[in-house]
C-alpha cells in the first residue's frame, strides 16, 4: 500500500536561473514567494519509497501519471493498492489505474455526496469505528467500485463553527446594506450591485446559502435577501462527513477507512520535513542546487523515520523501574531523542607527570535519568573509556 501525497516549498530571492521555480498554490501561505512541488510516496508505516519534484504551478491531479510510472520503473509492476486524498482524484486518473490492473482507495470531492443524501440522511446501517467516528459502505449497482460514507463528530462540530462565523459575517454586512440603502445614503443602483457583489465575493464559503437581489419598490430601490432553507438543511447533513471511493473489493467499511486513515503518515513525514528537517525556504537559486537539497532533505526524512520506528519498539510503561534501575518512559519523539542525545559528550583528561610526559584519558559524559531511559529505549550503552585511534589506546601515556 503506498499512501501519496504533494506539497510546496518556496525560495528567497527571484530564482531567475531555475526553471522550476513558479508561482502556484502555496501550502506555506506564501503566494508571495515562488515555488515548486514535491511529490513523496510512503507505505504505510511511513517509510519513505521515492519523491518527485515538479514546477511550481503544477497542478495535482496532473501529478498522478508520472508518479505511477516513476514507481513502476523503480520496483516493477506489482499489485498495490494506491492511496490519495481528493486533490489528484479525476476519472481519468482513477481509469488509467484501472488499466494497469492496480487499485486504489481516495477521498472524493464534496460535489459527488449529493448523489448519497438518503443515505446521509438515513439513521440505519451505520458502523461506529472509534467513538465519534461512524462509517457506512455503499456499493454502486453494476459497477466495479465502493463508495464508503464517513462522518465524524468532531469535524461536524468544526465545520459548523466556520460556517457560522462566516454566516454571522455575511448577515451583518447584508443587514447593513440593505440599512445604507433604505435610509437613502446609497441611492446609486450601479454602486448597490458592487457592494452587493463585494459582500458575496468576501463570503464564498456561505454564499450559496443566501438569495439575495435588488428589486424596484414603491419607496425605490430595495435590497431583499433571504436564507435558502434547503440547501441549509443539506450543508448542516454533510458536515462532518466526507466519502472515499475504491475498487477493493471483500472489505468492511471499518477496514477500508482504517487504510484511508493511514494517509496521515504521508502528512506526517511533510510536517517533519519542513518543521524539523528545515526543508523549507529554499535560498538556492540553481535547479541543481535546489534538488540536491530536496534530495538530503529525503534521506534525512529516511534517517528520521527509522529512528522514530526504534523508539517505539519498546512499549510504553509510565514510573514503572525496571530491574536495571532504569525508569521506563514513554517512546521519545525523533526531536526530543535528538535533542537529549546531542547534549552527551566526550571530553580528554590530561595529566602531566614529573618526567614531562602527559596520560591523555578520553571520557563520555554521565548521562542523567532521562538519557539513560532514552538509551536503555534504543537498546545502547555508552562504554566507559573512549579510544583516540586504533594504535592509542585512551589510558595511554603518550610522548
Amino acid at each position: 500500500m503506498l499512501l501519496y501525497d504533494l506539497t510546496s516549498t518556496y525560495v528567497e530571492g527571484a530564482a531567475e536561473k531555475n526553471p522550476m521555480m513558479r508561482r502556484g498554490y502555496s501550502r506555506d501561505h506564501r503566494p508571495d514567494c515562488e515555488q515548486m512541488v514535491i511529490a513523496l510516496i510512503v507505505n504505510n508505516e511511513g517509510f519513505p519509497f521515492s519523491y518527485e519534484t515538479f514546477d511550481g504551478n503544477r497542478a495535482d491531479v496532473s501529478t498522478m501519471e508520472t508518479i505511477v510510472r516513476m514507481v513502476e520503473r523503480k520496483y516493477g509492476k506489482a499489485r498495490r493498492i494506491r492511496v490519495f486524498d481528493r486533490g489528484i482524484v479525476s476519472e481519468e486518473n482513477l481509469a488509467a489505474i484501472r488499466q494497469r490492473g492496480g487499485q486504489y482507495l481516495v477521498g472524493t470531492p464534496r460535489s459527488q455526496m449529493k448523489q448519497f443524501e438518503a443515505e446521509l440522511l438515513n439513521k440505519e446501517n451505520w458502523t461506529e469505528v472509534r467513538p465519534e467516528v461512524e462509517v457506512k459502505k455503499m456499493a454502486i449497482p453494476q459497477g466495479e467500485e465502493t463508495y464508503v460514507l464517513c462522518r465524524t463528530a468532531p469535524r461536524r462540530e468544526k465545520e459548523k463553527a466556520i460556517r457560522g462565523r462566516f454566516s454571522s459575517s455575511m448577515q451583518k454586512a447584508l443587514k447593513g446594506l440593505e440599512k445604507t440603502i433604505a435610509t437613502g445614503r446609497l441611492k446609486d443602483r450601479h454602486k448597490m450591485e458592487r457592494r452587493l457583489g463585494k459582500i458575496q465575493a468576501r463570503h464564498p464559503q456561505v454564499n450559496d446559502l443566501y438569495d439575495a437581489d435588488l428589486r424596484e419598490t414603491a419607496e425605490g430601490v430595495r435590497l431583499f435577501w433571504q436564507i435558502k432553507e434547503d440547501r441549509q438543511h443539506w450543508r448542516e447533513a454533510r458536515e462532518g462527513a466526507y466519502l472515499l471511493r475504491t475498487n477493493l473489493t471483500a472489505e468492511a467499511a471499518d477496514e477500508l477507512w482504517s487504510r484511508y486513515m493511514q494517509l496521515t503518515e504521508a502528512e506526517a513525514s511533510f510536517r517533519a520535513l519542513k518543521s524539523e528537517l528545515s526543508i523549507r525556504p529554499l535560498f538556492h537559486q540553481k535547479e541543481p542546487r535546489v534538488k540536491a537539497h530536496v534530495m538530503v532533505a529525503f534521506l534525512g526524512y529516511a534517517l528520521w523515520v527509522t529512528l522514530k520506528h526504534m523508539l517505539k519498539q519498546r512499549p510504553a510503561i509510565v514510573a514503572k523501574p525496571s530491574v536495571s534501575g532504569v525508569d521506563d518512559a514513554r517512546p521519545f519523539s525523533p526531536m526530543k531523542a535528538l535533542a537529549l542525545l546531542s547534549s552527551l559528550q566526550s571530553a580528554d583528561i590530561v595529566l602531566p607527570t614529573t618526567d614531562g610526559r602527559e596520560i591523555r584519558l578520553r571520557r563520555a559524559t554521565e548521562p542523567d535519568a532521562e538519557q539513560k531511559s532514552l538509551l536503555h529505549q534504543l537498546r545502547l550503552s555508552l562504554p566507559d573509556r573512549l579510544r583516540f585511534h586504533s594504535k592509542c589506546s585512551a589510558d595511554s601515556a603518550t610522548a
